[in-house]
């Protein structure tokens, strides 16, 4: 009896083994040091996701949530995030493996691309609907929420044409509401409505104007339509990312007139500009909106809000006089569920030992095949280096740089990496970056005379001014340490060490700021700035995000 329970618990042991281990590899399990919404005691802390993930939309199937979130030019894009119970989130995957059209995003397109984008679920497929500002507005379908996705298909083509959300009506029509960017299309403040076929896959008709915002709502878009009680609901926001509010519409007809209420704004709190989101029911019965903030330098970090309906009415966030406006709320009791579900959050950390990158990861630009490779014999990232095009007037012009998001207001990121230029280029370089519309990096660079390490910085890189570069030191050793220290107000300082255990700090500070319609990242890349039938490469071997010390 002894030795089959023996046999037994070596065999359960095994399998938990592999089933962490499996988790481990997918992130499911991983808990961030620097940021965890769920208190732990029942409750919760705003924001749910203390990330760029601007513009969220969500839809629920059984018990489990599905979120989305606008990406623009990052690859890959589309991220879909799941959650058991709207406070713990992780990342499953991306919708868009490369973003059409390819050749067009091979190079950099800061705040082009992937615009506020709908998440549904319907006759047993996942439809995701995203606006390109500058094709149309495209839909993507899968039987599942890991994909495989299919291709994008062209819905309609046109500029201007942004923040597509369907509605499958109870007598088979399918309607697409939308909205116009002013960049483009030369009007905005205003949401439309334009019929589709049963597929969702074309629109059938010229589309028709259902509120126009100009008088009292200035900058409406991004709009979520939804059906209850035989009333047509448009959930939308107004008034400009930072500074507007949540705009309600309701009618009988798809096509209006439509009522109008102001259902949350900022209040006496501290949260500015609460809007665009999504309503969400959970099975017990209960309603939640899930909305962003835009933090600046942060981006554009996602609040989870209570809900409840009042005479058909809803009413997001605390509603302190009676009104039926509702304000945010920073702590709350957490959704009630059928159980309590493990506490998660996205990846940040890379250890780089499995066979593929962490999802937290993305490029500037639809990648090539030779930017990178999982080294899974000695467990690193290699990054080959790529030229730097001749057009580049610095690196905000470079899609070989693989970035993630900002995971709290303080924060630090650390990673080792050995670098091993080709013996036949100079400057050839690899190192550590915090971008945006001014970026600074730490690198190590190829010259004739040996190894440098480098501090760069490039303020008004998006209006294309050049970098200042410092030389650090000559080093003998290939292996290096980067750091940044994040600080309140996007405050940044960089550090570096030889042997992982002393770190000396550049004496000046890095302002981070935004970039294009995103907040500011993080990450690693490898360049040449000479073209010859081979690179160099650096091995990076691990990349952590660890509280402030």
């Amino acid at each position: 009896m002894k030795l089959i329970y023996r046999i037994k618990l070596l065999f359960f042991c095994t399998t938990l083994f592999f089933n962490v281990q499996a988790q481990s590899s997918e992130g499911s399990n991983y808990i961030s040091k620097v940021w965890v919404s769920d208190l732990g005691n029942g409750s919760y802390k705003n924001p749910v996701l203390n990330a760029d993930y601007s513009d969220p939309d969500a839809c629920r199937v059984g018990e489990d949530f599905y979120l989305v979130a606008s990406s623009f030019d990052g690859i890959p894009g589309l991220p879909i995030l799941h959650s058991k119970d709207l406070v713990n989130w992780t990342i499953i995957g991306h919708a868009l493996k490369r973003q059409p059209p390819f050749e067009h995003f091979e190079k950099t397109q800061h705040g082009n691309g992937v615009w506020a984008p709908a998440i549904r679920y319907h006759d047993n497929e996942f439809y995701i609907y995203y606006p390109d500002p500058d094709f149309g507005i495209y839909v993507t379908k899968s039987k599942t929420a890991t994909g495989p996705w299919s291709e994008p298909v062209l819905v309609e083509g046109g500029k201007g044409l942004i923040d597509p959300c369907p509605l499958w009506d109870d007598d088979g029509k399918v309607y697409l509401g939308y909205a116009y960017a002013g960049s483009r299309a030369g009007i905005k403040s205003i949401v439309a409505v334009k019929q589709l076929n049963a597929e969702g896959t074309k629109t059938l008709d010229e589309g028709k104007l259902v509120y126009d915002g100009h008088e009292l709502d200035p900058t409406i878009e991004g709009p979520k339509l939804y059906k209850r009680n035989g009333y047509y609901y448009i959930f939308a926001p107004a008034g400009g990312v930072a500074t507007g509010w949540q705009l309600v519409l309701r009618s009988k007809s798809i096509y209006g007139p439509y009522e109008r209420k102001v259902v949350m704004d900022q209040g006496s709190t501290q949260i500015n500009g609460p809007h665009q989101g999504a309503w969400v029911d959970t099975p017990s019965g209960e309603h939640w909106f899930l909305h962003f903030q835009d933090k600046e330098a942060y981006g554009r970090v996602v609040h989870l809000q209570p809900m409840k309906w009042i005479n058909d009415w809803p009413v997001i966030g605390i509603d302190k006089d009676g009104d039926g406006k509702g304000e945010p709320v920073l702590t709350y009791k957490k959704p009630a569920m059928t159980k309590t579900f493990p506490i998660v959050t996205p990846m940040e950390s890379d250890e780089f030992n499995g066979n593929a990158l962490g999802r937290q990861w993305q490029w500037q630009a639809n990648p090539k095949a030779t930017w990178s490779f999982m080294n899974v014999a000695n467990g690193s990232l290699r990054l080959y280096s790529d030229k730097v095009s001749d057009e580049a007037k610095n690196y905000w012009d470079v899609p070989n740089i693989l970035l993630q998001k900002f995971p709290a207001e303080e924060f630090m990121m650390t990673t080792k990496y050995t670098f091993t230029p080709n013996e036949k280029l100079e400057n050839e370089r690899a190192g550590f970056v915090v971008m945006g519309q001014s970026y600074a990096y730490l690198a190590l660079k190829s010259t004739k005379e040996g190894m440098q390490l480098i501090y760069v910085t490039c303020k008004d890189a998006a209006k294309g001014k050049a970098e200042t570069e410092t030389v650090i030191m000559k080093l003998k050793d290939k292996t290096i340490y980067t750091r940044v220290t994040v600080r309140k107000g996007a405050k940044c300082q960089f550090s570096y060490s030889t042997d992982g255990r002393k770190f000396e700090s550049i004496k000046e500070d890095f302002q981070a700021e935004a970039g294009r319609w995103i907040g500011a990242k993080a990450g690693i890349f490898c360049t040449r700035a000479t073209q010859i039938n081979d690179s160099g490469y650096a091995d990076f071997d691990w990349f952590r995000v660890e509280p402030v010390r």
